[in-house]
């Protein structure tokens, strides 16, 4: 599955590496405001899991095991890292198509997916005493500002070939948090979207994004966990 997610992430970086001007833009805006839909699922997702997943999980594999045996169990996995590989992929490029590519994104990367690994090992050897419902809430929040940075993305870039209007264009300018020049300002610049010179529609659709989404996502999270369920009862009885 992760090579399926590689593979795919070459070939779409390639893709839109090769076009030009006009068709190059409108495909990284349209990019950026996918990989933005896919996380809100995502997040969305997670926060209405919380607090039942490591049961659920625990039954699929049961079940699988069950069922299927370990080609069915290999299946639960294999589906789980492609989706989120190809979501990985995805945010990816959204945030490196248009700038010049070095060895320092892909360092960046490899060094993300070192640091998720060593996250899901922790997560493996501690995770009963890890609150997965707080841990969902966190990253849940750093995934919607990176999912708002990619909305203001791709509205730049249809700006850009005139498919947006351009109104007050730049609404500001902090060219000392120039990212081509600052380092704090290039990271979250490739993070949360940032542009020290934004228009007013990429602001309103930054905060257009980030704060209904937001209110949703921390409302879902926030509310009280229902009672503990009650033990499994004995397959005897449950068969009678």
């Amino acid at each position: 599955a992760a090579l399926i997610s590689v593979a795919a992430g070459i070939a779409i970086f390639s893709t839109i590496g090769s076009m030009e001007e006009r068709a190059e833009e409108v495909a990284e805006g349209s990019i950026a405001l996918v990989a933005a839909g896919l996380l809100t699922w995502m997040v969305f997702w997670m926060g209405s899991q919380a607090r039942y997943i490591k049961g659920r999980l625990e039954h699929q594999v049961d079940v699988a095991v069950a069922t299927g045996g370990a080609g069915a169990l290999a299946a639960i996995a294999f589906f789980a890292v492609l989706r989120e590989g190809l979501e990985s992929a995805l945010f990816l490029i959204s945030t490196t198509v248009g700038t010049e590519a070095d060895w320092i994104q892909l360092l960046g990367g490899i060094l993300g997916l070192g640091l998720a690994t060593a996250i899901g090992y922790l997560i493996y050897r501690g995770g009963t005493s890890i609150d997965i419902r707080r841990f969902f809430r966190f990253t849940g929040v750093l995934i919607i500002l990176f999912a708002a940075g990619l909305v203001a993305k791709g509205i730049h870039e249809f700006q850009e070939v005139g498919m947006l209007p351009i109104v007050s264009d730049p609404l500001w300018d902090l060219g000392i948090l120039d990212p081509e020049t600052n380092v704090v300002a290039r990271f979250a610049g490739s993070l949360f979207g940032w542009r020290p010179d934004p228009s007013l529609l990429m602001v309103a659709g930054y905060f257009g994004y980030l704060i209904p989404i937001g209110r949703a996502f921390l409302g879902m999270t926030n509310r009280t966990s229902p009672p503990a369920r009650a033990e499994t009862q004995n397959p005897e009885t449950v068969s009678t």
